[in-house]
């Protein structure tokens, strides 16, 4: 029976209302998407270059109703409880709600010619506990998105942890600081190996696992929130504890897939680093720049292709810094057949010496000071989020750096976007030409790396859609289709920026 009340036709006015502003922002489209590619398209690179988009299980799931859906509590579900801690105290109970919407994601992905979705598992999701009795509904439903996948044309990407540690595991032996979180880590990964690996063939162990222990255990801004200066934690040690832990827990699941699975399922086994560009600010600060980089993307890149830290981290951290056994090394080094760099901003960094601080922290062990301008000239413009400045040859520079230093390792761009302030009208968020500016110039980059012998094979764009930002909550939003956080229904609208992918992949 059809309803004519007030609130139907209220309902409706807005929705056209809504559809009338999609259009007049996306009338200009052709024309804008036409002069930002700068000759740029998808036959710009190479045949089976792999152009895909990623989210992550906390940033877009939703469905975290334990009685419901089955799934257990992780780190950050405790951790952002936390009365202030995030804008409008906003959660992930039911963020983008890809849980209920997963085909309508699949099908934008088809609909703007993306070949490949880059996804997280979530852990709590498959085992509540961490460990023992599994979750089958969540088994179920990373089956329907995988099968959905696949059916759509769309190769699956599946990191299995971004961020989202069982709370179980951290109340149990202290998480990511107890050795025991390797054998549970590796068990956990097997377990989805053998549940998706006949149709998965795409693996990583982590997402970013410099940012858990540095935000994690450092400055503790992201969860769980321990730092020298917080309730609990040492910054001195537990980050340099829950590195080591992360790297043993990536080198215990490769040996498992390598071994037992790989063989059969002819898949790859890999990790995401992120990698901010180190530029020196002038030419004496090279050394300060070393530094930086050997303690972002080396801390963990350097072991697992070389079998130990970077020196210079040995010779500044010392005792505090754990050290491989030598069956630990053997497991370690080479652990995996290609890595991803999720790669969005440059700084520059100069030499503070002497350093005169008295405080001992990962972050303090550089002995580097960020600068983001030379000479009163910024380093590049800046997005919403104050850590991201639009520097594109900073992207070449960190591939061509990898590249050069670690042997020229298969590897892709796991992650590149910009973000907008996220209080802007629907139309005013359809409109991204910024956006589109920043992934031209970017991909431009990227090219330009492939074309100098990198072995880059793909490209992913963060985000498919404006999802939970950690702690900027729904103030930020760096989707190419904007998500409506106001209706229930979490309406997409796919923005210029999606309207250009759909043209520069066509």
């Amino acid at each position: 029976m059809y309803n004519c009340s007030y609130n139907s036709f209220f309902s409706f006015f807005s929705k056209m209302a809504r559809l009338l502003l999609l259009l007049l922002a996306l009338s200009t489209v052709s024309s804008l998407v036409q002069c930002n590619t700068s000759g740029l398209s998808r036959k710009s690179f190479p045949a089976g270059f792999v152009f895909g988009t990623a989210t992550s299980a906390y940033q877009v799931e939703g469905a975290t109703d334990v009685h419901k859906y089955g799934r257990g509590p992780s780190i950050w579900d405790s951790f952002i409880k936390t009365p202030g801690l995030e804008p409008n105290n906003a959660t992930g109970d039911v963020a983008v709600d890809q849980y209920h919407h997963y085909k309508e994601d699949i099908d934008l992905l088809v609909k703007l010619n993306f070949d490949a979705y880059r996804f997280s598992i979530s852990w709590t999701r498959i085992f509540p506990n961490g460990t023992g009795k599994v979750n089958w509904k969540g088994v179920d439903y990373y089956n329907r998105l995988i099968n959905y996948m696949l059916k759509k044309g769309i190769t699956p990407y599946a990191c299995l942890n971004h961020y989202d540690l069982p709370q179980a595991l951290h109340d149990r032996y202290g998480g990511w600081l107890g050795r025991q979180v390797v054998e549970d880590f590796a068990n956990y990964a097997e377990f989805c190996f053998k549940t998706f690996g006949d149709r998965v063939k795409n693996w990583f162990s982590f997402n970013e696992p410099r940012v858990v222990a540095a935000l994690g255990y450092d400055t503790g801004f992201f969860a769980p929130g321990r730092c020298s200066n917080c309730t609990e934690g040492n910054s001195a040690t537990e980050p340099y504890t829950v590195a080591h832990n992360l790297i043993l827990c990536h080198a215990a699941a490769a040996k498992r897939y390598h071994t037992k699975y790989q063989g059969k399922q002819n898949g790859s086994f890999g990790i995401l680093l992120d990698f901010v560009w180190y530029e020196p600010l002038t030419e004496a600060d090279e050394h300060a720049a070393q530094r930086a980089r050997d303690f972002h993307i080396g801390w963990f890149l350097h072991p697992i292709v070389y079998g130990e830290y970077p020196k210079t981290m040995q010779k500044i951290v010392g005792d505090r810094l754990p050290k491989f056994t030598h069956d630990e090394v053997k497991m370690v080094k080479g652990s995996f057949d290609y890595v991803g760099i999720n790669q969005y901003t440059s700084y520059y960094v100069y030499d503070p010496s002497p350093n005169t601080s008295s405080t001992i922290d990962y972050q303090n062990d550089w002995n580097a000071v960020f600068a983001y301008d030379r000479n009163g000239v910024p380093i590049g413009p800046r997005a919403n989020s104050d850590w991201l400045y639009m520097v594109p040859w900073g992207l070449y520079k960190a591939v061509t750096y990898v590249k050069e230093q670690y042997g020229n390792p298969r590897m892709f761009i796991a992650e590149n976007g910009m973000d907008y302030v996220g209080n802007l009208t629907l139309a005013e968020s359809l409109n991204d030409t910024k956006r589109i500016s920043y992934y031209n110039s970017y991909l431009g980059e990227v090219k330009r790396t492939v074309d100098e012998g990198a072995n880059l094979f793909g490209y992913f764009a963060w985000s498919l859609v404006d999802n939970f930002e950690w702690r900027l909550g729904y103030t930020s939003r760096f989707g190419i289709v904007y998500i409506d956080f106001s209706t229930l229904e979490r309406t997409r609208y796919p923005k210029m920026s999606a309207h250009w992918f759909q043209h520069f992949l066509r």
